[in-house]
């Protein structure tokens, strides 16, 4: 029976990566497809699993057969296409080890990784596009940013620095913000300026907020005649904002209990934010995007790390000597960054110092903060018509959140929601 399920996950297996394989040829010459894929995935089981019987000699055979067989594939390839090209060939010698993995019970392992391969292989053009899209000093940020998170992880002691400062987590939280911030900043660069400036505001909020209004101000003294666009692109951060800190506080606590705390006061600011655009909207979009360095820029990266340590260490001092509610002063630094208080205080409720309804209020009051302060980015970086066309429409959004925040924090009283 054990045999049976190997064989039948193996010709599975062959069959998903095969498919995509002769699906991704068609109408070209097939080189190798759903049969070949099938058998090789088969090959790794079979000399896997003889092992016993054989020896070790037999998995060395079909290695170096398959292997063989994957450079006469690209060698054939390359010459009927004329240029140089390796995927089927790695995606068939991974194939044959998915095999291997199979045959050594290794089932998750192998599942996983099918997966993953299929969906790469499926996403040629996506990937292609986002390699396009990305200069070289946004690969190269990229790289640096993640050769030093790996090279500093390791080697960061798990003991909390001074008995407060917990290093080992801030590169993890470091990382992962700046991932998720990568996506969005990726696709502005993608498809920002086709958005126009509303659309390249929200995706630019995904990233960075208040970068993104900072920038959108700065286009407001170049092209003054944009003003009431930048001003919805300026407002739609407002919702970005919202959706990103609600996203954070559900990624470091998984049980989503702060995230769900926080969706109605901000969804009300949201609704309000939307209602405005739409009222403001313009019935022709200009095709402008805004500037945003890449989040994974070491010093953005580490911005936000000092940023976060900070935040936590306020909090925890506040804790300590004002007790639950001189914790609500961390809110302030909502003022330079909403998401790194979210995050903060989320650590502190996931670690049980303090209740979640409370971290959910901090991290509100930090978004409103968040919000209140986005005039002042414009009067100082942006036109003054920006400034005194804007300016009441967020005044009334953090009003109309206030007020939301107030009615869900009474409803929601309780010690350890």
């Amino acid at each position: 029976m054990d045999f049976m399920q190997k064989i039948i996950l193996s010709l599975m297996t062959g069959i998903l990566i095969g498919l995509e394989r002769e699906r991704q040829r068609s109408g070209e010459k097939l080189f190798a497809g759903v049969r070949t894929f099938t058998l090789t995935c088969i090959l790794g089981m079979l000399s896997a699993f003889l092992i016993d019987y054989a020896g070790t000699s037999i998995l060395l055979i079909t290695t170096i057969f398959t292997g063989v067989v994957c450079i006469f594939l690209a060698y054939n390839i390359n010459k009927a296409q004329g240029s140089l090209g390796l995927t089927t060939s790695i995606s068939l010698f991974c194939t044959y080890l998915l095999g291997v993995l199979i045959a050594a019970d290794l089932y998750i392992i192998s599942i996983v990784s099918a997966v993953i391969i299929t969906f790469l292989l499926i996403e040629k053009k996506p990937l292609h596009s986002l390699a396009e899209n990305l200069s070289e000093r946004d690969i190269i940020d990229a790289l640096q940013f993640v050769a030093i998170a790996f090279i500093l992880y390791p080697v960061v002691p798990e003991e909390p620095a001074f008995g407060v400062i917990d290093l080992k987590s801030t590169i993890l939280i470091i990382v992962l913000i700046s991932s998720i911030s990568f996506v969005s900043y990726v696709l502005l660069k993608r498809i920002g300026a086709r958005g126009g400036i509303a659309y390249s505001g929200f995706l630019g909020g995904l990233a960075s907020s208040g970068a993104a209004v900072i920038s959108l101000s700065n286009l407001s003294k170049r092209r003054v005649s944009l003003t009431g666009h930048i001003c919805t692109g300026a407002l739609l951060t407002i919702v970005s904002m919202t959706i990103r800190d609600v996203t954070f506080a559900f990624l470091i606590d998984t049980s989503g209990k702060m995230a769900f705390l926080m969706i109605p006061p901000f969804l009300v600011m949201s609704l309000t934010t939307l209602l405005i655009a739409w009222r403001k909207r313009k019935a022709t979009p200009v095709n402008e995007t805004i500037e945003l360095r890449s989040p994974f820029a070491i010093v953005p990266a580490l911005r936000f790390g000092i940023l976060f340590m900070i935040i936590t260490m306020v909090a925890d001092i506040a804790q300590s000597h004002g007790g639950n509610m001189g914790i609500y002063a961390t809110a302030i630094g909502g003022v330079v960054s909403s998401s790194a208080v979210t995050v903060s205080i989320a650590t502190l409720a996931l670690n049980g110092i303090i209740p979640y309804n409370q971290a959910a209020q901090i991290a509100v009051m930090a978004g409103l903060i968040s919000t209140l302060a986005k005039p002042f980015y414009m009067k100082l970086m942006g036109a003054d018509q920006l400034f005194r066309k804007a300016a009441i429409h967020f005044v009334i959004i953090t009003a109309f959140g206030a007020v939301s925040l107030l009615i869900w924090s009474i409803y929601t009283v309780s010690p350890r929601l």
